[in-house]
């Protein structure tokens, strides 16, 4: 299998989405359960795309695991980063959907989320020759709210600026997952210094930064390459190498919102492998790698589930051919 381009750590899970949408989580009688996980919404992503991809993570010993590491194999995702804990169950999530399709993180029925495998990645099982031929690293937050995987956390950012690797990071929070919230904001502020691209909800950049200027966020930082604050059906607004600008969303049926962001950021970084970082310096380049990452991010809403709703590159082209 060829070099892992694009390496994804964290979470790999299932989201069981609620079956009636618009109703109460105990007003819910039926759910389908979907392979999901932020990180591992993205390898698969980039991999459908035509980018390369691996994922780092822990399952559990279970079947849940053993379906969730078939289907990253089936894709063509790199496996060789996933480990299995003994006796943590793979993690599942519920998720409530509204009439429009957007979603609603709702708990892990009946267990805390202190009790999942992927609170155990061991940082002493990391395969360095991922990050060795990797040209980007994409993690999220959620990973901060365990020690043990924070540890693993930190070795791989150790690992990434030893092989000099591009590091994004989509903060994808998610408060449910933290047994201490009282840790959030330090930890994640701690790890924006140490990174090169930074996604965000307006939502998120609201908590974080007091503002959703993508350009007043990167100017703060003074360390960053790029920041892409996503609004939903609003578009995106970025700053890439000191262009600012907007990129509207796309009009389309929203069947199921969740996985767009991550399938944006697949976009994003496969348009980033295909052209070079330094296009990003040409506004309309960078303008134009935003729009087909919101396209990416579009089609992967108008079908249920994070994964399998996940476009190729030949359906991108065609859906923007369309729309122009």
């Amino acid at each position: 299998m060829p070099n892992a381009r694009v390496l994804c750590i964290g979470e790999i899970l299932f989201d069981r989405l609620a079956d009636e949408p618009g109703k109460k989580l105990d007003e819910v009688t039926s759910w389908t359960s979907y392979p999901g996980g932020a990180p591992a919404n993205v390898a698969c992503a980039s991999v459908k795309l035509g980018t390369s991809a691996g994922f780092i993570g822990c399952v559990g010993q279970d079947e849940p695991g053993n379906t969730l590491v078939s289907l990253l194999e089936e894709i063509g995702v790199d496996v060789t980063g996933v480990q299995r804990h003994p006796t943590a169950p793979t993690r599942q999530i519920d998720v409530l959907r509204s009439l429009s399709g957007d979603r609603e993180f709702a708990g892990f029925s009946d267990r805390q989320t202190t009790e999942f495998a992927d609170c155990y990645l061991q940082a002493s099982q990391l395969p360095t020759a991922l990050l060795e031929n990797a040209d980007y690293l994409v993690l999220g937050t959620l990973e901060l709210a365990y020690p043990q995987t924070r540890q693993a956390i930190a070795k791989t950012l150790e690992l990434a600026e030893r092989y000099d690797v591009k590091i994004l990071l989509d903060v994808n929070w998610r408060p449910m997952f933290w047994p201490d919230l009282h840790q959030a904001q330090p930890l994640i502020h701690d790890l924006i210094k140490q990174i090169d691209f930074l996604k965000l909800s307006t939502e998120e950049a609201e908590w974080l930064f007091d503002t959703i200027d993508p350009g007043a966020i990167a100017h703060r930082l003074n360390s960053v390459e790029g920041v892409l604050i996503t609004a939903g059906k609003k578009g995106c607004y970025y700053c890439l190498s000191d262009n600012e600008g907007y990129a509207p969303s796309f009009n389309v049926n929203a069947i199921d919102t969740t996985g767009s962001g991550d399938a944006f950021v697949a976009g994003f970084l496969h348009q980033l492998c295909q052209q070079g970082i330094k296009k990003l310096g040409k506004a309309e380049t960078a303008k134009q790698i935003v729009i087909y990452a919101n396209a990416v991010g579009a089609l992967t809403a108008t079908q249920p589930g994070a994964i399998a709703a996940q476009p190729t590159a030949a359906q991108v082209e065609a859906f923007l051919a369309q729309q122009s």
